[in-house]
């Protein structure tokens, strides 16, 4: 891999940016780089694309406190308490009712045999892209909250049936939803109550599939469409990537992050890639 672009250094040649974006598409075509895709992989306008985005759908709906109505963990929480899960899962449905039709990126994944995708958003972009095959399974976190057995995730396979968390062993790709998703069978990690027990296990990862530990040993991972402004955002990411080999990317499309997330950059380790998604894709 180029070592050309350092993380601490957001300016390069045109011939740097292409030997690197090479690379990475490289690794990910070899399965040596795990693809991590963010809300900013799929267009805007059709579904929302950032958790305040989801917090004034949800407000919309059911109006929340002031101090709370920009954080969706907080919404969400406050919907829950005030009018039950179901409500909470029901409103989460319609806010993604529309499906999110797949973009390049979804379709040149698909047509991949990479081990593991993850998947970050509440969406459905990347399972329906994988609907031509059946060589592939899908594992979502889920909330406890209705649960009365000791587990942290479901599987599913192409058809969209629940299957055993094992079958993800025998599949020919994994995509991973830990945050969970509107298909197939409405999934959401989205209040605050739905993370405590997560984040009290989540640093001896007790929430992350088998398979997604033993994949990421040897890989890096490559954070596409994604930010980190929130704690929970980075404590995730972190966690999902813990103890894989590297290295790690990330593709922006301009050098704004906030400061939080610079300082999330340096601490993982990852090399910033500042082109649009579209110039990934052509090499892919």
């Amino acid at each position: 891999m180029s070592d050309a672009i350092a993380a601490e250094n957001s300016s390069y040649s045109p011939g740097d940016l292409d030997r690197t974006l090479t690379a990475v598409a490289d690794g990910i075509r070899s399965g040596r780089l795990v693809p991590y895709l963010g809300a900013g992989a799929i267009p805007t306008g059709t579904v929302p694309t950032l958790p305040e985005e989801i917090a004034a759908e949800l407000h919309k709906r059911v109006p929340a406190p002031g101090r709370i109505r920009t954080n969706m963990w907080s919404v969400a929480q406050f919907i829950e308490q005030r009018r039950h899960r179901k409500t909470l899962v029901a409103l989460m449905s319609e806010i993604f009712r529309v499906p999110v039709e797949p973009t390049d990126l979804h379709r040149r994944l698909a047509a991949l045999p990479i081990p593991l995708i993850v998947d970050v958003w509440y969406d459905g972009a990347m399972r329906a892209a994988l609907e031509n095959r059946t060589d592939w399974v899908e594992v979502q976190g889920i909330t406890r909250a209705l649960e009365n057995s000791d587990i942290w995730f479901k599987a599913y396979d192409a058809a969209g049936a629940q299957v055993p968390p094992e079958a993800a062993h025998a599949a020919r790709t994994l995509l991973y939803k830990p945050h969970g998703g509107v298909t197939p069978a409405q999934n959401y990690l989205v209040a605050d109550s739905d993370y405590v027990e997560v984040l009290t296990e989540i640093d001896i990862q007790t929430p992350i599939p088998d398979e997604v530990k033993l994949i990421r040993e040897t890989r890096g991972f490559v954070f596409i469409g994604c930010r980190f402004h929130d704690q929970m955002l980075r404590t995730y990411a972190r966690q999902i990537i813990k103890r894989s080999k590297g290295p790690h990317y990330i593709l922006v499309e301009d050098d704004t992050a906030t400061r939080m997330e610079w300082k999330f950059f340096d601490e993982i380790g990852v090399t910033r890639v500042i082109a649009p998604i579209s110039a990934l894709v052509e090499r892919l």
